[in-house]
């Protein structure tokens, strides 16, 4: 096996962040904890956020990628995962792959701000 090769296996696969998707989580977790409609305990919100996070370390792990169909996610990035977190929440995770087959988290954006 060529030292390339060997190289490859060896390195893990990353997850990065955008400096958008990382304001997301953010925006998400502060969104949870002042939710009027249903109050939740910060812990809870922050568990909900700590999901969404890591559906999103999971998708190094992934041998097949969606691309994204909606223009409002094609500005973000070429792939995209559907993270249903329950029947009316989806959250959309927009993303890229490098060339080193890492993945980099581009936004991440709820059915409630998708539009077709």
């Amino acid at each position: 096996m060529n030292a390339s090769l060997l190289l490859r296996n060896i390195i893990k696969k990353m997850v990065y962040y955008s400096t958008v998707a990382t304001a997301d989580f953010k925006q998400i977790l502060l969104g949870l904890i002042t939710w009027k409609k249903h109050q939740l305990t910060y812990e809870h919100a922050l568990s909900y956020v700590d999901d969404i996070h890591a559906i999103c370390e999971s998708l190094v792990q992934k041998t097949t990628h969606k691309q994204t169909s909606f223009e409002v996610h094609k500005r973000y990035g070429e792939y995209v995962y559907a993270y249903n977190r329950n029947k009316s929440t989806t959250w959309y995770i927009i993303y890229n792959i490098t060339a080193t087959n890492d993945v980099c988290i581009e936004k991440i954006i709820s059915n409630y701000l998708t539009v077709n």
